[in-house]
Order: C-alpha cells, then structure tokens, then sequence
C-alpha cells in the first residue's frame, strides 16, 4: 500500500516514541523479521564502513533475533551498560520520501537524542535511512541506516540513543 506523508512521519514518531517510553514490545513491532539494523563507524579517512561484516560497526544486528536480544537485557538488567538507566528523548526533523512504490518506501530524516546519565547530558545526532515493507497490514521497518554524526562518545551507545 503506498503511504501518505503523514501517514508515514506518525509511523516515525511512533517507533520513537514507544522506543522513549520504553515500551519494547511496541518498538520491536516495528521491525521486520528479517531486518537489517546497522550503525557504522568512521574509519580513518572520514569515510564510512560499508560492510558489517568484515569492517567494525557502532551496532549491527543482521535481523529482528539481536534486537530482541538486546531489548531482554535492558529489561532484565542483565547488561552492565544500561544500569543505571539513561533518560533520553529523540527528535526527528526533515523527513524526506526518496521513493516509493505498493511495497515499500525508502525514506530518510535527521534525528537528535538527549540522554542524561551520571549526572551528564550528552547529545547524539545524525542521519537515519530506512527501507519499510509497506505490503502488509502495517508498515515494518527493513533495513535501518543510522550515521552517527558525533566525533566524541562519552559514554556507551546503545539502540535507545539512535
């Protein structure tokens, strides 16, 4: 089905949102099964890694299995890097449509995070491409690009800060 634009920033803001308020189940019902989640890192050139597999990656989840990983240990605090809890908010700005057909969108947009932790607030921001099924009943996300823009992490990254 194709989407209206509105129709597909309420998606966006959606999974943001479920994804601030911490309610997983909603967020990991965004994605598709078989998505492809990646988050790569500089290299020394300024360019960007390209291959998940053989090149270092910030995160890199080849389907919805290491998401859902991932969100069993923040839930548990079975995961050093999340205790204690950070708070953060997303913004999202400049949605763009690059194409669109019955089946899917291709889109991207800007996005900034603000997490505070250990008395600290730090500030995330970049880029996101995301490919969305648009087949089914719902729209689910394929594949998620994110380009962090920051030079400087100060603390650990996580799903929650991009």
């Amino acid at each position: 089905m194709k989407l209206s634009y509105e129709a597909i920033q309420a998606f966006l803001f959606a999974e943001a949102r479920a994804q601030q308020e911490k309610r997983w189940e909603d967020w990991l019902a965004c994605y598709a099964p078989d998505v492809t989640y990646h988050v790569p890192c500089w290299d020394d050139d300024d360019k960007l890694t390209t291959d998940p597999r053989t090149e270092v990656s910030l995160i890199y989840y080849p389907n919805k299995n290491g998401l859902e990983d991932r969100v069993f240990r923040i839930e548990t605090e079975r995961s050093s890097a999340t205790v204690p809890d950070a708070r953060y908010n997303r913004s999202i700005s400049n949605i763009e449509v690059l194409a669109q057909d019955e089946n899917q969108v291709d889109l991207c947009f800007n996005w900034t995070t603000q997490s505070f932790r250990y008395d600290m607030v730090d500030t995330y921001f970049g880029t996101a491409r995301y490919l969305l099924d648009t087949s089914g009943p719902k729209p689910l996300i394929k594949k998620k690009l994110v380009v962090l823009k920051n030079d400087y992490i100060h603390h650990l990254l996580d799903v929650y800060h991009v």
